[in-house]
């Protein structure tokens, strides 16, 4: 299955630099998402734009396929790379800031995803999770009965992409997936934590 994976934005919030290059445990977070898309078996590509230029670099080094869109906002952009990626049928859609991501996660994800039968499919985070690190979700919903926010990694329907998608909502109790990195403070969380939550990766 095709991964998206979206580092076209700046890191504003977190200020060093091109977020998808922001250095956990000696390697860029995108380094990490990356491995993990490929141990699930799918086919990442980065989604670069005007904005990182050193993130497309670096693919260009690691020989990482990128598709560069116009850098006009999140939902424009996912648009217009799933257009270019010319794929119909169902595809990831992850951020490069959820360094903590897991091929067994992806594969729950894909697995729920076939069974529920429907377009697309949300992942969600209990946010007690996101609690107990310290990590401060801007966004939440209840899922299941339980307050939980969104993980950043998403599937879609490619031939779908310019309406709304009806979708599967799975909740997962995987700590990992607290970490979705947007400022200094949860980046500083993560490196204390980091390995107690990818030891099982």
């Amino acid at each position: 299955m095709l991964a998206l994976i979206f580092a076209g934005g700046e890191g504003a919030r977190l200020r060093l630099g091109e977020k998808a290059l922001v250095m956990v445990h000696e390697r860029p977070m995108i380094a990490r998402v990356l491995d993990a898309f490929l141990s699930a078996d799918c086919e990442p590509v980065v989604v670069t734009s005007y904005k990182t230029p050193f993130t497309r670099n670096w693919c260009r080094a690691n020989g990482i396929d990128y598709l560069d869109t116009t850098g006009t906002g999140y939902v424009e952009d996912l648009t217009e790379a799933v257009e270019m990626s010319g794929v119909d049928g169902p595809l990831f859609t992850s951020a490069a800031d959820i360094p903590c991501l897991t091929s067994g996660t992806l594969c729950r994800i894909r697995a729920a995803h076939a069974k529920h039968e429907l377009p697309a499919c949300s992942v969600w985070v209990p946010i007690r999770l996101c609690e107990v690190f310290g990590m401060q979700p801007r966004y939440q919903e209840m899922i299941c009965g339980i307050p939980a926010a969104p993980c950043a990694v998403n599937i879609l329907t490619g031939n779908l992409i310019g309406e709304a998608q009806d979708e599967y909502r799975l909740l997962l109790d995987e700590p990992g997936l607290a970490f979705n990195i947007n400022i200094r403070e949860e980046l500083a969380v993560l490196e204390r934590e980091f390995s107690a939550v990818y030891k099982n990766r």
